[in-house]
């Protein structure tokens, strides 16, 4: 039912106008009338109705109307309806409207001859255009271009059809002619198209016959000549040497649209690196001259692409990619930053770094929105090259520094995150960064920042004045103790509140939380007969007090971490100071601190007390600075940050195995041929072509012409779907690509017989669909057939293709139907493994909204061999590090990571418990943003967890 058209609208049925109505208003005299008449009546043709009578109002009213309107909604209601019979054959009364057609051909107004010869370019009915080529065929001369460029356009789609050629025998020889002598752009621009799809070896020759003024050519007629290079020289590769010189004339185009396509085109076809070294500058001169953000990020694509296969050529570019840091669009900065990284080399890493710097300090002065977040993503930028080039990490551990108290808190963590890992691969930078990190300490107000900066003073403060330096800090910035105290009056309250009780007097009482000025919390009593004073906050100073703050929230995992730093200096106090009065004293002040910290966990003036695992933190900290013993005091002072350093090689191990991973590993053949450039003839060859062969047998050297596919990969693929003993046997190859799936079919007749009709009909369900319409065939006997059948998908949600084959014999009146088997689409095609960071892992778990929880149920009884099952199963990537996973504890966690062909993120996280009798136990969580990935991979893993294939 569906109808190609140039007009489509959606129209709601639910009241349609009636056909009586549309004719009454057709017939009469009122123009505005007969427009929405007309329009009414197109939009219920679009939408399924057949409307028969008013064929012949439209012919005798609307037929001779004056009005373009009107003429323009009768072409496009002409270009609805059915024009031929049942078979095939032009209805009759189609004969008044050839009359119209040449009528308005040989109109004087030119708008109503252009409108004419546009919508003969929609019609494919022989019959009707056949007497109206000598009109056609006269506007190619009319005075007015917007005439000309229609007739061209005419002509063309008319000699395009089956019987065309005879038609308009001498057509692409007029056209010619029209394109020597034509002035206007557009109409030139038809002309040369017409040749270049009609008559390729015209369009070659006038091309070069006008080569030196190819680029004055205007930039549609631009456009077009890059089209016919693309297309002569992927048939001819051999004829390129021809066409990249005319490329690169016109590199220099003012039009951005023909210099991008110059640029791909000279991409596709050359590799030698003076034209790649020129669509780079090509692309980097309309990321500075382009405001739009979307062509920015386009042109980012393509100079992503290039330093994939060009990544050498690329590396000269990475300053004119740096200048577009200056867009304020956040994706444009995080693109140019993904590319930038990867193009770092000894030779340019000051200049990045340097840049970068500028970058960071523009963030401080602006008032920008995105301010913050730009912010992070130079900081880790930064972080990047400071771990590949540690030798720049000294110019730039101390300007990040100052973002420890930056109110973006992913900042400031990415900052102090930064430090801890330079502190330990830069020795030389130890005392510098200690020293700055105990002055700008107090100005850090993020918990999780104040954390990591406390390990870090914890390790890394080495030498005696370090030492009393860190201790002397954290006292400083937990202000005076104690935290809370007891006012006389409420000791006196209490006093009185025991003599009621002796005396059974009962009083109501009430407690309720109350927020102080500074956020923090304390708790208001009430009686009613007597007025209770509550235990009240003592407050240090907001300037220094950042943990005193911290705490008083209620944050004692905070708590926890400064009594383990505390306990470390003291530790490394008692080696370095040779004073033991000054070791008791600090020893003695530490004590305090973690007591009051328990008092105050375990007191009313917070609404939650402390947590159990922070009490027993606190506790053993202060059991261990009562008794140390030698082996505690090395897992103190020497264990943590030996795991520490464990975990930044499996860091870098894990970096380095991906960059080969993600390597193109190819080999030649060895019976390839081998071509001896040295020894081939360079006569008539350009400097380019010469950089091209040299190119091209790098390639074939290295093996990178040759696609090596898995055989047995190949096999899986070939579905079966019918059985053996049906007449008509059926398989399918089925190749995946993104957003496409094609379904090679081959169909065998197994019969004697003429098989007539033969049609493969084919179904989807879920976000699959059909693009083509199933064609009839006939199947000779003990012959095959091959179909293919495309379809398009829209998500990751498993989908099922299922139908049958229906065919007709000459011995059987009625249509034989074999159904057959169901294709199911594997979910595994479009999730590929991806990596993100343990942060950015975090955040996406805490925001997606679809989970998907399965228990686990499998016969494999290791932890490790499980976890690689599903790994294998799901195409994951798994970011949990393989030292954590190495020991045998009968417990294993681990996060998994996926990004699908659309985009899509999906999460697993893998935990699992060894049982007394040997099995394992546990559940595999799914998130994801959308519905369909979460169930399509629980199913996955549900089918897969066993053990099975």
């Amino acid at each position: 039912m569906e109808k190609s058209c140039s007009l489509l609208v959606h129209f709601d049925k639910g009241t349609p106008a009636l056909a009586n109505e549309i004719k009454e208003a057709l017939e009469g005299n009122d123009v505005p009338a007969k427009i929405d008449a007309m329009k009414k009546a197109i939009m219920l043709l679009l939408n399924g109705e057949t409307l028969p009578q008013l064929f012949i109002t439209i012919i005798r009213y609307v037929l001779p109307s004056e009005d373009h309107t009107i003429q323009k909604l009768l072409l496009l209601y002409l270009e609805i309806i059915e024009k031929t019979d049942s078979k095939g054959r032009v209805l009759p009364e189609m004969i008044l409207i050839c009359q119209n057609l040449r009528n308005n051909l040989q109109h004087p107004n030119e708008y109503l001859r252009g409108v004419a010869l546009r919508f003969l370019c929609r019609l494919n009915e022989v019959d009707i255009i056949e007497p109206l080529i000598p009109s056609i065929m006269s506007n190619l001369e009319h005075r007015h271009p917007f005439v000309r460029r229609n007739a061209i356009l005419a002509v063309m789609s008319v000699y395009k059809l089956p019987h065309g050629e005879q038609l308009l025998v001498d057509a692409p020889e007029k056209i010619e002619n029209v394109l020597t002598t034509e002035q206007d752009p557009s109409a030139k621009r038809n002309a040369f198209l017409m040749l270049f799809q009609c008559a390729q070896e015209r369009a070659i020759n006038y091309l070069f016959t006008h080569v030196d003024r190819v680029s004055d050519w205007g930039e549609l007629l631009q456009m077009v000549v890059l089209d016919l290079i693309r297309k002569v020289c992927r048939a001819n590769k051999a004829e390129k040497g021809r066409y990249i010189k005319i490329i690169i004339s016109l590199l220099t185009s003012p039009s951005a649209a023909v210099t991008y396509e110059c640029a791909g085109t000279l991409v596709s076809l050359s590799s030698a690196p003076s034209a790649i070294r020129a669509a780079a500058n090509t692309y980097c001169q309309l990321l500075q001259s382009q405001s739009d953000n979307n062509v920015k990020l386009i042109v980012l694509d393509r100079l992503n692409e290039l330093k994939s296969s060009h990544k050498d050529v690329m590396v000269d570019m990475i300053m004119d990619v740096l200048r577009v840091l200056s867009s304020p669009n956040l994706d444009i900065r995080r693109k140019t930053l993904d590319i930038v990284l990867e193009l770092i080399t000894p030779r340019n890493i000051n200049e990045v770094v340097l840049t970068l710097k500028k970058e960071v300090v523009k963030t401080q002065s602006g008032e920008l929105e995105k301010n913050g977040d730009y912010r992070q993503m130079l900081i880790q930028a930064i972080h990047s090259c400071a771990i590949k080039f540690p030798e720049v990490a000294s110019t730039v551990v101390h300007l990040l520094m100052d973002f420890l108290g930056d109110s973006n808190v992913a900042s400031a963590n990415d900052v102090v995150v930064f430090v801890r890992e330079i502190i330990e691969t830069n020795p030389k930078l130890r005392v510098s960064i200690v020293t700055r990190l105990l002055d700008t300490f107090y100005q850090i107000r993020a918990a999780r920042v104040c954390s990591c900066a406390l390990w870090i003073i914890g390790e890394y403060c080495l030498s005696l004045s370090e030492v009393e330096s860190g201790i002397a800090t954290i006292k400083q910035c937990l202000g005076d103790l104690p935290f809370y105290s007891v006012s006389e009056e409420s000791e006196a309250t209490d006093t009185s509140k025991k003599t009621q009780q002796a005396n059974s007097i009962t009083t109501v009482s009430s407690r309720r939380p109350a927020v102080l000025a500074d956020g923090t919390y304390a708790t208001q009593s009430a009686a009613s007969e007597t007025a209770l004073s509550p235990p009240t906050i003592v407050q240090g100073s907001l300037a220094t007090g950042n943990l005193r703050s911290l705490l008083l929230t209620g944050d004692f995992f905070l708590g926890a971490v400064v009594a383990c730093t505390l306990t470390k200096l003291i530790l490394r106090l008692e080696e370095v100071q040779p004073s033991k009065i000054e070791v008791n004293k600090a020893t003695t002040d530490t004590l305090l601190i973690m007591v009051s910290m328990l008092q105050l966990g375990q007191s009313c003036v917070l609404p939650y007390p402390i947590d159990n695992d922070s009490h027993d933190r606190i506790v053993l900290c202060v059991r261990l600075l009562c008794n140390t013993g030698g082996e505690v005091r090395k897992i103190w002072l020497s264990s943590c940050r030996e795991s520490f350093v464990n975990m930044l090689s499996d860091k870098q191990l894990r970096e380095s195995e991906e960059i080969k991973a993600k390597a193109q590993i190819s080999n030649a053949q060895p019976d390839d041929l081998i071509d001896f450039y040295h020894l081939k003839s360079r006569r008539g060859m350009s400097q380019l072509e010469l950089e091209d062969e040299v190119q091209d047998d790098l390639k074939r050297a290295t093996g990178e012409f040759v696609k090596d596919e898995n055989d047995a990969n190949k096999l899986s693929r070939v579905l079966q779907l019918t059985g053996f003993s049906d007449p008509v046997y059926a398989e399918a190859y089925v190749t995946v690509h993104h957003y496409d799936i094609v379904l090679d079919v081959t169909i065998i007749n197994r019969t004697k017989e003429t098989l007539q009709n033969l049609c493969l009909e084919l179904a989807t369900m879920g976000d699959l669909k059909l693009v083509e319409r199933p064609q009839n065939y006939t199947l000779a006997p003990q012959s095959s057939k091959q179909i293919k059948a495309n379809i398009k998908v829209s998500s990751t949600e498993t989908g099922v293709i299922f139908g049958n084959i229906v065919y007709e014999a000459s011995n059987v009146l009625d249509r034989t139907v074999i159904v057959l088997n169901d294709i199911h689409i594997d979910i595994m095609d479009y999730i590929s493994p991806a990596v993100c960071s343990e942060a950015a892992f975090r955040t996406m778990w805490a925001e997606f909204e679809w989970e998907n929880k399965v228990a686990v149920n499998t016969v494999i009884q290791a932890e490790k061999e499980f976890l690689d099952h599903i790994i294998k199963s799901t195409n994951m990537k798994c970011l949990t590090a393989p030292s954590a996973l190495e020991s045998e504890c009968g417990f294993l966690a681990a996060n998994l990571y996926a990004k699908s062909a659309f985009g899509e993120d999906a999460l697993v996280n893998l935990s699992v418990e060894k049982q007394s009798d040997g099995k394992l136990s546990g559940y595999i969580r799914i998130r994801s943003k959308t519905q369909g990935i979460a169930l399509s991979l629980g199913d996955k893993i549900t089918l897969k967890q066993k053990g099975g294939n």
